[in-house]
């Protein structure tokens, strides 16, 4: 069997960006409005000159007008009437490979059963139309954000999430890459434990650490008294220290602060993370949750790495009401 070729880095040029507007008012109640404000500032930021093809997915028709009127005579941005139930296309949309020639898809049942939504487990049908790319199907469950990818074949993942038998009640480490391999070109599978806490998602990597250049991974440090996620952290940068790519080079790493602690509305810790930030033409986008020094100090350390992007800094918490931030409601067509 002829494996496909490694999933491209996401700091490789794209030629496109999905994003899903927030489209249920039924889902968001009150916070419809401020996420879709947030989702705006996204939008404008993701089609500044030089940056993306914006191909904004709306998930019902009743919100289809306003988006339009938003975007109208907006360059770059592409208004998509299409069905989901909530916005996570990282999740449930397909993986693009090299070139966007062909693309992955893969069964999706909403985060091991807890969130299942209707049209959720279309979205990758429609996306793989609308962007005119075919589909190779792979009759396993797996979301986007599981995985990170360095564009050479090392994939970086949890435990938590790709081995909970909520997703593929069979799989062992052995039977995931082998999956990886002959669908996403995996050379080498890196694994870490446990994601961050009260995360719906079983531990996604995209908020626990984040290839940001050839054997360079950024990760999260406590920030603040009470990081509720402080040991898991720890836990992380000792596991990454010991691990080598898939061209056998020893990982470097980029710690940053995390946003500390962030509580809903009974003050119980949810998920936020700046590693959620995405990588974009010409910008990386990072969401913030309120502590503008931490923030600070993290624009600043990807700066470091990404001297030639514009390094953005935009309010996710409305979005993060629902789950997740900028690279969970995002997928890119490399070009």
């Amino acid at each position: 069997m002829t494996l496909p070729a490694p999933v491209p880095a996401e700091w490789s040029p794209h030629r496109a960006m999905w994003v899903g507007w927030p489209s249920h008012a039924e889902l968001w109640e009150e916070n419809l409005k401020p996420a879709q404000a947030e989702v705006e500032a996204l939008v404008r930021a993701l089609a500044g000159p030089g940056r993306e093809r914006v191909k904004l997915m709306v998930g019902k028709p009743e919100a289809l007008p306003d988006a339009e009127a938003r975007f109208a005579g907006l360059d770059g941005v592409q208004v998509i009437d299409g069905r989901f139930g909530d916005i996570w296309l990282r999740d449930t949309g397909p993986i693009f490979g090299a070139g966007s020639a062909r693309a992955a898809a893969f069964r999706f049942n909403g985060w091991g059963g807890k969130y299942e939504l209707e049209h959720d487990d279309a979205v990758a049908t429609q996306i793989g139309a609308a962007s005119g790319t075919p589909l190779d199907r792979h009759d396993f469950v797996l979301e986007g954000g599981a995985l990170e990818h360095d564009g050479a074949g090392t994939i970086l993942t949890t435990r938590q999430c790709l081995l909970n038998p909520n997703r593929n009640a069979d799989w062992t480490e052995a039977a995931a890459e082998a999956a990886l391999s002959q669908a996403l070109g995996a050379r080498k599978v890196l694994w870490l434990d446990d994601g961050l806490l009260n995360d719906h998602t079983d531990g996604h990597v995209d908020n626990l650490a984040r290839f940001v250049a050839p054997g360079t991974v950024a990760h999260p440090v406590a920030w603040g008294k009470g990081d509720p996620n402080a040991d898991v952290y720890a836990e992380v940068a000792q596991t990454l220290l010991a691990m080598t790519d898939a061209e056998g080079r020893a990982l470097k790493l980029l710690p940053l602060p995390s946003p500390g602690f962030v509580g809903d509305e009974d003050e119980r810790p949810i998920p936020a993370s700046h590693m959620n930030f995405l990588i974009a033409n010409g910008a990386v986008i990072v969401p913030t949750y309120g502590s503008e020094q931490a923030a600070r100090l993290v624009g600043e350390g990807l700066k470091s790495v990404y001297p030639d992007r514009e390094i953005i800094l935009l309010p996710s918490i409305a979005i993060l009401s629902g789950g997740g931030s900028f690279h969970c409601i995002s997928q890119q067509e490399p070009a």
